[in-house]
């Protein structure tokens, strides 16, 4: 096949399915970096990354003929590796947290954050701390909320984006991304409010 520059995703996407396995090459490295960026957010080590990413590829790969182009070829690749990455995640918490923990639900009304022309709090919180600080608080959250977190305001993903990716719908992802927000919140202003202590310690 022809050089893939220029050549659009869904183009070599058809001829991997006739069997071109430089056309699937062509997209491992058209995706890689973006794939191992956000399995290296999602599970916050770099040796998961690597195995998400490899595990990502190669179930893309066994599964590229069940792909049908109802969505864009990156949603399904990240789709995959969201479910890769959420899976290592759960048991990697298993061996740690108890199993009576309550199963997620979807709210069937959504809280909005408030949008009266203010500065938005989680923003400026984001704006003072470190990136160590910020790359913590974020793998605190539980792994549903990190993942929209990561989707929508790391990776710049649309809402409408991120539903499809994660398979919920628009007001799921609204919950999960306020609620993200409110734990973020949290979590940053004790760190803020624990450094501001400590600046007070003679």
């Amino acid at each position: 096949m022809a050089k893939s520059k220029g050549i659009k995703d869904e183009q070599l996407v058809g001829f991997a399915k006739k069997g071109d396995t430089r056309a699937f090459g062509n997209l491992m490295l058209r995706y890689q970096n973006k794939i191992y960026r956000l399995a290296r957010r999602m599970t916050d080590t770099d040796e998961d990354a690597e195995d998400v990413l490899q595990d990502a590829f190669i179930k893309a790969f066994r599964k590229l003929s069940t792909f049908k182009g109802r969505s864009k070829f990156s949603t399904w690749l990240y789709r995959i590796t969201v479910n890769i990455a959420l899976m290592k995640l759960r048991r990697r918490r298993l061996s740690t947290v108890s199993l009576s923990e309550p199963v997620e639900t979807e709210d069937s009304t959504i809280q909005r954050d408030i949008e009266n022309g203010s500065p938005d709090p989680l923003e400026k919180l984001l704006g003072m701390e470190s990136a160590e600080v910020l790359d913590k608080a974020i793998n605190g959250l539980r792994e549903n909320y990190r993942a929209v977190f990561i989707l929508r305001h790391v990776e710049g993903l649309s809402t409408r984006e991120t539903a499809d990716i994660l398979e919920i719908d628009v007001p799921a992802v609204k919950s999960r991304l306020h609620r993200a927000r409110t734990q973020l919140k949290v979590q940053l202003l004790g760190h803020a409010k624990n450094q501001k202590t400590k600046g007070k310690v003679v």
